[in-house]
């Protein structure tokens, strides 16, 4: 009974920024419970080579695409190749992320402009397109990534990335409004607020200020390769058939 309240098998998960970091640590989670997975980002040969992986390790089928989520027509095509390939999206975890580095009064109106396109726009494009998908159907578990960042103000010196932070913020309420509106259509939205991780995005701050950033988690320390599986698991599974519009903190308690 238990076990299979965490059950995956014959369902179909499309992860965007699935190939590699946080993406593809779901992504393993996921298959490791028998769900089939697709996933995409700007890269399609890392996809496709983490994809390969996955379908070896795990025997489930696996596909990787390329797709630039802030282009509204990529996200559209890359969701009827998702749909003709495998026949129905079961899960959708909006991973992908982007993030620029630098005081507010010196930050480019262009970087602003990247983050919320990828971050915010790139989440609701995805999430438009799966979700027509998913109302035909009736039934869908969305998960969307914020982060740490988007509940608590860091400190310049710890991190200094207002439009990154802002965009999450707004990722966790997209989350939480969705939620209400597409109960009705038996479609879950969730999100998952990671804190500091090992990640392309994360190393130049890990890499100056990690040992900093340990002493004031109160569980001494940052997240590892499979702190997030967990959460993503639930979110996706029948154990949580009773969860929506909430945003979980795998974060050490760092937002207490």
């Amino acid at each position: 009974m238990i076990n299979g309240l965490f059950n995956l098998e014959n369902k179909v998960a499309f992860i965007t920024g699935g190939g590699k970091g946080l993406g593809f640590q779901i992504a393993e989670a996921f298959a490791s419970a028998g769900c089939h997975i697709a996933i995409c980002s700007r890269k399609r040969e890392t996809c496709q080579e983490s994809a390969g992986k996955l379908a070896d390790k795990y025997n489930i089928k696996a596909m990787g695409y390329g797709c630039n989520i802030q282009s509204e027509d990529e996200v559209k095509t890359v969701v009827e190749q998702v749909l003709g390939d495998f026949g129905q999206v079961d899960i959708l975890v909006n991973n992908s992320g982007a993030t620029w580095g630098a005081a507010f009064e010196e930050m480019p109106l262009e970087a602003w402009q990247k983050v919320m396109n990828v971050n915010l726009t790139g989440t609701f494009l995805m999430t438009r397109e799966v979700g027509k998908h998913m109302i035909t159907r009736r039934t869908g578990k969305i998960i969307n990534i914020g982060s740490a960042a988007g509940v608590k103000a860091e400190p310049p010196e710890v991190l200094n990335a207002v439009g990154y932070s802002t965009s999450k913020a707004a990722i966790h309420h997209f989350t939480r409004d969705l939620a209400r509106k597409w109960a009705q259509h038996n479609i879950y939205v969730n999100a998952i607020a990671p804190g500091f991780f090992p990640s392309d995005m994360t190393k130049h701050v890990l890499s100056k200020k990690g040992e900093e950033i340990k002493q004031h988690n109160p569980l001494g320390r940052i997240g590892d390769d499979h702190a997030l599986q967990g959460a993503a698991l639930f979110f996706a599974s029948p154990a949580s058939d009773f969860v929506t519009g909430q945003v979980l903190s795998v974060d050490g308690g760092s937002t207490l």
